[in-house]
């Protein structure tokens, strides 16, 4: 199968279609058309075997897993999505690999109201790159440099869960809990809805891909503060602290990395009103620490400070803390 007969049997006939896509796939560039008044908001992630995810993984998994990631940060924007492009480097043209992921990809595509307008492919060693595309209205896009001192830091969801859904693949693990972990894994969840619920309270915002104490120190560094974190008020699932015991589970809520939740800073007086839009989307909301003075992340138990090797992802860094090659 050739490249041309690869987009056209599989990606461009199942494109999603939206009215502000004037020219999608098959030219060589698309055609896009944002709403008047709004910033564009890209972005782009990379999903690489053996890296992101163990060989011989699901193709219909790996396509979820992909386009939640992205679309992840989009939310962490509080943007709407519009448009993914879509590059594909694949050892071979192997249908029983391209249908599935394919067929994923789209419904997934539909779930979240994304349109796939172009992308490329070419051969080698398995890896998949997503660009995604949003909009946003003009100063309503949450950043990372907003904290102020004083002001609380949430986070949504529970952690942990997609590093514990890492282990039960690693450990070949079919026991109860290890389902809803593996899911947590394959299928994140991005919290559109909730970050354009909280656009108007909150100061700083970031998704939590590399694990909380590596991405809020993200905005903490930008922002020009410290954070400090409470370790008993990190929101673990029962499916993780069953699997893997208290302990571990916090630490993978610390530093796991993956789990695309939201992590925000508000200022005190706003908390019962996030609080408020989180219970209409039936979305835990949960205020783990707070922002102050000095720089840097740490971590505090029963009041004292709490040691911890806890870091996030680096790619290039000495610590690879979510790297699947060190899990083995």
């Amino acid at each position: 199968m050739g490249e041309f007969e690869l987009i056209n049997t599989y990606f461009a006939r199942s494109a999603a279609r939206r009215d502000d896509v004037a020219l999608g796939i098959g030219d060589d560039c698309a055609l896009l058309v944002p709403p008047t008044g709004a910033q564009l908001a890209v972005s782009i992630d990379t999903l690489v075997e053996g890296v992101h995810f163990l060989p011989g993984s699901d193709p219909a998994l790996i396509a979820e897993r992909l386009l939640g990631a992205a679309v992840s940060d989009l939310a962490a924007m509080a943007a709407e999505p519009a448009w993914f492009t879509l590059a594909l480097t694949l050892p071979t043209a192997d249908i029983n690999w391209l249908e599935p992921f394919a067929a994923a990809l789209a419904r997934r595509a539909a779930e979240l109201n994304i349109a796939l307008v172009g992308g490329d492919t070419t051969r080698g060693p398995l890896a998949l790159s997503v660009q995604v595309h949003g909009w946003v209205k003009a100063n309503e896009a949450l950043t990372r440099s907003g904290a102020r001192e004083g002001d609380l830091v949430l986070v949504s969801g529970t952690l942990g869960d997609s590093r514990g859904g890492l282990q039960v693949q690693l450990d070949s693990d079919l026991s109860a809990p290890s389902a809803y972990l593996r899911q947590r894994f394959f299928r994140p969840e991005p919290r559109i809805a909730l970050a354009r619920g909280l656009c108007r309270y909150a100061s700083a915002a970031i998704d939590l891909s590399d694990g909380l104490v590596s991405d809020l120190g993200h905005i903490a560094r930008q922002s020009g503060l410290a954070a400090r974190i409470n370790l008993e008020q990190l929101p673990l699932s029962a499916e993780l602290e069953a699997y893997a015991g208290a302990d571990k589970a916090r630490q993978w809520a610390l530093s796991g990395g993956e789990d695309f939740e939201l992590c925000l800073t508000i200022a005190p007086e706003r908390l019962d009103e996030c609080q408020a839009v989180a219970a209409e989307l039936q979305l835990p909301l949960t205020c783990v620490g707070q922002m102050q003075a000095g720089s840097g992340v740490s971590v505090f138990s029963d009041g004292q400070p709490w040691n911890s090797s806890a870091q996030g992802y680096d790619h290039f860094g000495e610590h690879f803390g979510d790297h699947i090659g060190e899990r083995r």
